[in-house]
């Protein structure tokens, strides 16, 4: 017989792939992807600035889409390719380079957020227009107001990968 203040733990043994490299980890299952990237495998560029789905800063890639991590449960991201931060500082992706050319950050907190959603939108539309770029970073805050910094890194970005630069 159990008492009311007994508190069970359910753990379970996933397999999350983070940037191309396989992780074994015991989850709870509550604990969120943003937790589990950031606390257990140490990927600290994923950020948390709201823990409510409304600001972006957690934005990670997940089977080639963008997801807010601190929304989404770990113990269901098993078997998904999930991409942070890190991996495009890795690749020495374009955006890197172009958002700090464009000064599209202040503090900081946010960008990998911008970047993350800005390599997703380029990898689905290589070649976006300004519209297309607003529209894919609507969901993303900077408490700093860098919003237009980042239409042109974007561009400068796609530039690059679509062979465009001038």
């Amino acid at each position: 017989m159990t008492t009311k203040d007994e508190e069970y733990v359910w753990e379970k043994k996933i397999t999350l792939n983070v940037n191309e490299k396989d992780y074994e980890i015991v989850v709870e299952p509550q604990w969120t992807l943003r937790e589990v990237l950031h606390e257990k495998l140490g990927f600290t560029g994923t950020k948390e600035m709201c823990d409510r789905g409304a600001c972006g800063s957690c934005t990670v890639i997940m089977d080639s889409r963008p997801i807010l991590s601190c929304m989404t449960l770990a113990i269901e991201c098993e078997g998904k390719k999930i991409e942070t931060i890190e991996h495009l500082n890795q690749t020495d992706h374009p955006l890197i380079d172009a958002y700090s050319k464009h000064h599209s950050m202040q503090c900081g907190y946010c960008t990998p957020g911008f970047v993350m959603t800005s390599k997703a939108l380029l990898d689905e539309n290589p070649d976006p227009t300004e519209e297309e770029i607003k529209d894919a970073l609507e969901g993303n805050i900077c408490r700093c107001g860098t919003y237009p910094a980042h239409i042109p890194a974007v561009k400068e970005a796609a530039e690059k990968i679509t062979g465009k630069e001038g």
